[in-house]
């Protein structure tokens, strides 16, 4: 082994945690990320010749590149230590390049958790370089150039200016404005859905017989579904209404008949339900976001500081394999634990799309740490993979679940009861994985979110075929289908790896770039209220109930904005392949053959490059696309006159014509998650409400209105901003007053002094100071402001370097007194 080792990986705190587990002659430093990329001058690929890539140096990186050269030349031997997968594998080339470094002293050395164990174990194994996975890297780099280069420069001619493109992330934005257009396209229909308190008749009375039962159809009408309430009464619904009268004339009880309901069948089945493999790149995103609230951004930004401490394995990768070594240590740690009756050894088997990354799933570097020192978040990201991982060694929990249908006499619809039992827990004790509900437009499939889980583990009584159930209630509740959701950032990774789009490495920045880029927002929003009615029928007869529920409510959801939508709407237009799912994985597909080895990288790009120009050839001869034409709203109640929406200058707005030629209509910009398409006629009234007026305070007016820096309330010429939970368009006069008195408040002299009355106490956002002179002095911690003595504040003002654009003398006299 060589006296001078140079070791080079990706970051610092990479470096500082390797550098622990090398002994003496090694030296480990840090290329912080990439160190070449392509010339930002002109397109940096020349066409011409095979799309050559001209690289060049970053101007951030010019000096560390020269420092690692001239360590790489008093080296014996550089071990270029960057990620397993196609981007560090590029830049342990760019590195073999720019530091020029001779085959014969350079290592490539792969590991995929940063322990002593796999560090010198990739010291032993060293290879070279495999420029198959560089190419494959280069080919998306070059793909994405081209892309880019040539398409942005058609947007802002046809589009608007400023606009960007990319191939992968415009397939993103077409996901969303997709589902945007099926939400905005729904038309929501009620239904009725019936459920029943019931318990077997011989147990009356006995605890735990009572269970809850389900129609097995959902009703279209409030008609059909009282007709189904009067069967399952026996008729007795009908008979009572027409009765009453008669019924209390005679001081009677109207108890009316009951339908006879009875055991139809009673199917017991035992179930088996199995862990969750390991977390993949993509399903650790998705299950953050689930069960931590994370972005997919934060949950990659904390795995990599994990990774980096050598925490977990590496955070980039499709694979749900366990090493031998991983299996061995995760059955101790469930045995040591939960006994080995929980153990259950296995090895799953990676089924994604192109699956290259790396070679095992991402997983605790030691089992028999099970909580972690560090940030919260780092804390509850480990707790998260660990759980999993050890859950995924665990044996299935066995499930005893039991269907009884029950009969209703004189109808075709029965009831259905459903319970659940778990007889042996299995890998549930320590871990259970969460599921987001994507949504959907069929009654069938739009229940509340919770009615799956309102029979889960629900223990039955038991029964038997032909025994008689009893009704205690029978509801029959108004439902409505609901639309398909919005995409959580978990959910669409969850469909980009579907559809074979991106790979582990590209969803977090594809995400990010969307929203950066102004074409995608991510919202929440409270919901709206909403009416609902429910028909109980107990005791014989149908009692009616008017309720309301909040429907609507987002967290976290991404929405496109209008840009967004034009943007996609050219690009589709124009550029079909280019936002075709099939094609941009077919892409996808034909890099994994250029890092197997099988296709040449510049044959490849040749055969999308040549119809992708003509593509563009042929729209630049194409009308340019009207941003600016207005969609009409209606007319304004109160003036007459139109009302408008479109994308102006400075971003979607509405406008309201002026009342007389060569005036400027009155305008107001868009909220955040409205649109163009379909802001409404009162939305936009709303919106150009501001600014209005409260009325007066102290005998001048309050005037609300939204400003550059949000919305305030503005009286005697000042300014007030409203709180975050104000709202501009419904903030009362009273609310207003008590924030124009807070800032007063806030404002008002501490403490004053009759022989100085330039020199005041005051308070402020970082704690009390004093003002004089145009100038603030910070009053020391420990000094009571209200009890401060103006000798005591002249030596505070004396004592403190002046600050500010023209400070006076250092050391200046406080005036003496006359």
């Amino acid at each position: 082994m060589s006296d001078s080792n140079l070791v080079i990986v990706e970051s610092p705190s990479k470096a500082k945690t390797i550098a622990k587990y090398l002994g003496a002659g090694y030296t480990v430093e840090s290329s912080k990320g990439h160190i070449r990329d392509l010339a930002k001058k002109g397109l940096g690929v020349d066409i011409a010749h095979g799309f050559a890539p001209d690289y060049e140096v970053d101007a951030d990186k010019e000096k560390l590149v020269r420092d690692l050269r001239a360590a790489a030349k008093k080296a014996d031997a550089v071990w270029l230590a960057s990620d397993e997968d196609r981007e560090g594998e590029a830049i342990a080339w760019h590195l073999s390049e720019a530091l020029e470094l001779p085959a014969e002293k350079t290592r490539r050395i792969v590991f995929h958790e940063i322990t002593k164990p796999a560090i010198l174990h990739a010291i032993e194994n060293p290879r070279a370089i495999d420029m198959n996975v560089v190419n494959a890297q280069q080919a998306r780099r070059i793909l994405d150039r081209l892309v880019g280069f040539e398409l942005s420069p058609l947007l802002w001619k046809k589009v608007r200016p400023s606009l960007s493109a990319g191939r992968v992330q415009s397939v993103t934005v077409r996901l969303i404005v997709e589902r945007e257009r099926e939400i905005m396209g729904f038309a929501s229909t009620d239904y009725w859905r019936v459920t029943a308190e019931m318990y077997p008749t011989a147990q009356m009375g006995t605890p735990g017989a009572m269970f809850r039962a389900e129609c097995s159809k959902r009703f279209d009408t409030r008609a059909a579904a009282e007709a189904f309430l009067d069967i399952c009464a026996g008729g007795a619904a009908v008979e009572a209404a027409e009765g009453a009268a008669a019924g209390a004339a005679a001081g009677e009880e109207a108890t009316g008949k009951t339908a006879a309901f009875t055991v139809g069948s009673v199917e017991e089945k035992p179930g088996t339900r199995y862990p969750a493999p390991p977390f993949t790149t993509s399903t650790l995103q998705q299950e953050a976001g689930r069960k931590l609230g994370m972005s997919v951004s934060q949950t990659m930004s904390v795995a990599q500081k994990l990774y980096e401490q050598g925490l977990i394995t590496y955070m980039r990768t499709d694979s749900v394999n366990l090493s031998g070594m991983a299996l061995a240590a995760a059955k101790e740690a469930v045995t040591g634990m939960f006994g080995a009756e929980y153990s259950n050894t296995r090895n799953y088997k990676t089924s994604a799309k192109g699956a290259q990354e790396a070679h095992e799933a991402i997983r605790p570097s030691y089992f028999d740490r099970q909580t972690i020192e560090g940030a919260a978040a780092e804390k509850r990201l480990y707790e998260l993979i660990w759980k999993r991982t050890v859950a995924s060694q665990m044996k299935p929990a066995q499930i005893d679940r039991t269907v009884v249908k029950i009969d209703v006499e004189g109808a075709r619809e029965h009831f259905t009861a459903t319970g659940e039992v778990i007889r042996f827990d299995g890998f549930l004790r320590l871990y259970s994985e969460s599921v987001e509900e994507e949504g959907g437009g069929s009654n069938a499939t739009n229940r509340h979110h919770d009615e799956a889980a309102e029979n889960a583990d629900a223990t039955l009584p038991k029964m038997t075929v032909g025994e008689a159930i009893s009704a205690s209630a029978i509801t029959a509740t108004q439902r409505f289908t609901q639309p398909p959701a919005r995409y959580s950032e978990a959910l669409l990774v969850k469909k980009l790896e579907e559809l074979g789009i991106g790979r582990p490495s590209t969803y977090a920045p594809t995400i990010s770039t969307v929203i950066t880029r102004g074409y995608v927002v991510k919202q929440s929003k409270d919901g709206a209220k909403r009416d609902y009615i429910q028909l109980t029928l107990k005791g014989g007869k149908i009692a009616e109930k008017a309720m309301t529920e909040n429907v609507g409510k987002e967290s976290g959801r991404l929405a496109p904005t209008d840009i967004g939508m034009l943007v996609n709407d050219y690009l589709e237009s124009q550029f079909a392949d280019i936002l075709d799912y099939n094609f941009t994985a077919k892409v996808e597909k034909e890099f994994d053959e250029i890092a197997d080895g099988n296709e040449r990288w510049d044959e490849m790009i040749a055969r999308f490059y040549g119809p992708f120009h003509s593509s563009i050839e042929t729209a630049l001869g194409t009308e340019r696309t009207d941003t600016h034409q207005a969609r009409v709203l209606g007319v304004d109640p109160k003036t007459g006159r139109e009302v408008s929406a479109r994308i102006g200058r400075f971003g979607p707005m509405v406008q309201i014509e002026p009342a007389a030629e060569g005036e400027k209509p009155r305008s107001a910009s868009l909220k955040k998650g409205q649109l163009v398409i379909n802001i409404t006629l009162e939305e936009a009234l709303e919106l150009l409400s501001l600014p209005r007026s409260l009325g007066d305070h102290d005998g001048k007016e309050m005037v609300i209105g939204v400003g550059r820096f949000g919305p305030y309330v503005r009286h005697d010429g000042k300014f007030t901003s409203l709180g975050r939970k104000d709202d501009p368009y419904t903030i009362t006069a009273a609310r207003a007053i008590e924030l124009i008195e807070e800032k007063k408040a806030a404002g008002a002299p501490l403490r004053t002094f009759a022989e100085e009355p330039d020199l005041v106490v005051k308070s402020g956002k970082f704690g009390p100071y004093i003002a004089f002179g145009g100038k603030n002095y910070k009053i020391p911690k420990g000094t009571s402001p209200e009890e401060l003595t103006l000798d005591q504040a002249r030596k505070i003002v004396a004592d403190t370097p002046d600050k500010g654009t023209a400070p006076a003398k250092r050391g200046r006299k406080y005036p003496s007194k006359q």
